[in-house]
């Protein structure tokens, strides 16, 4: 009996297992646009751990920070679509940083395929605590009685900060003065040494001063009040409705990736979202799980590059 009757017998096909099926067979490359221990690092770096052992095969994190995220970004969207190079998106590569620079190298629709979000993070407005102001509304009252005379701390120009920070004076109509640092970490140590008096950040930079009493938060620009501050109230609880601004971050591959892969890492990338280990680190850098679709991950992408495009063209911010 010749070899083809007998497989034709037996059942067994003679067509190659396609190379998906086997993914992933050797380390996969996790491009983090971000400086080491950043919030976007720590988060990549805890799904990469659990997606190490989910998949079977290291996956490794190399930092490639520069430009507001887009220079990894980039790089990572001109990598081979093959499932061994996956991208660790942000709302500043992702959603503002579009609108800031004239030529990015990457389209943040077009260049990839989505996998799922990790996590979404609410921006907390804090003060000094020398200002005396316990509420927004008395932070608003003081500010417009010292106009030009209260500093604003934020990262450099372009960033989500400076951004929300100039959303933040327009729609109170406050005149602060603007005092860019190189870096969040920067502008969190002028805050605390009382060289600027308010910051606009994430909860995970914050957090250690909040507890010490060095930092007195105002108000969180989310819509619901976040269980690590459950005393602080929303900024439209504070009385500012419609402030709502978020840090978040997401897994995508470049485009043409099989999507029997995404598959693979989305559905990997779920189940480590869903582990108390997972969820309990998230929850301490103030970041709460929001493992998704492709195909929602996808439509979230197109709804914030509406919005911060909005916010962009209203701060005048522009990065060249």
């Amino acid at each position: 009996m010749n070899r083809i009757l007998q497989a034709v017998l037996l059942g067994i096909s003679l067509v190659p297992v396609s190379g998906w099926a086997q993914y992933p067979v050797k380390p996969i490359k996790l491009i983090v646009p971000f400086s080491p221990s950043t919030p976007p690092d720590i988060a990549g770096r805890v799904i990469a751990q659990r997606l190490s052992v989910g998949l079977g095969q290291q996956m490794v994190v190399e930092n490639r920070p520069g430009a507001g995220g887009t220079l990894g970004t980039a790089a990572a969207a001109k990598s081979p679509p093959d499932g061994y190079t996956v991208l660790l998106g942000s709302t500043g590569s992702l959603a503002s940083s579009p609108s800031l620079y004239s030529n990015i190298g990457y389209d943040s629709r077009k260049s990839f395929a989505p996998i799922s979000m990790i996590g979404v993070a609410p921006f907390v407005i804090v003060v000094n605590s020398s200002v005396q102001a316990a509420s927004l509304k008395e932070f608003i009252e003081l500010a417009r009685a010292k106009p030009g005379q209260i500093n604003y701390g934020r990262g450099s120009n372009g960033t989500p900060p400076h951004i929300i920070g100039e959303a933040f004076t327009k729609m109170t109509g406050l005149n602060l003065f603007h005092v860019p640092y190189n870096g969040s970490t920067a502008s969190v140590t002028a805050l605390i040494a009382g060289d600027v008096q308010i910051m606009i950040e994430q909860l995970a930079l914050l957090q250690s001063q909040i507890r010490t009493g060095k930092f007195r938060p105002l108000a969180v620009a989310s819509a619901t009040r976040i269980p690590q501050l459950p005393e602080v109230p929303t900024a439209a609880e504070a009385g500012l409705p419609g402030y709502e601004w978020s840090a978040w971050t997401g897994l995508l591959a470049p485009r043409g990736t099989p999507g029997e892969i995404i598959g693979r890492l989305n559905s990997e990338t779920v189940k480590s979202l869903a582990t108390k280990e997972v969820r309990d680190i998230l929850a301490n850098q103030g970041v709460e799980p929001a493992g998704n679709t492709p195909e929602q991950f996808a439509a979230f992408i197109d709804v914030e590059i509406e919005k911060w495009s909005r916010a962009v063209k209203a701060s005048g911010a522009k990065v060249d």
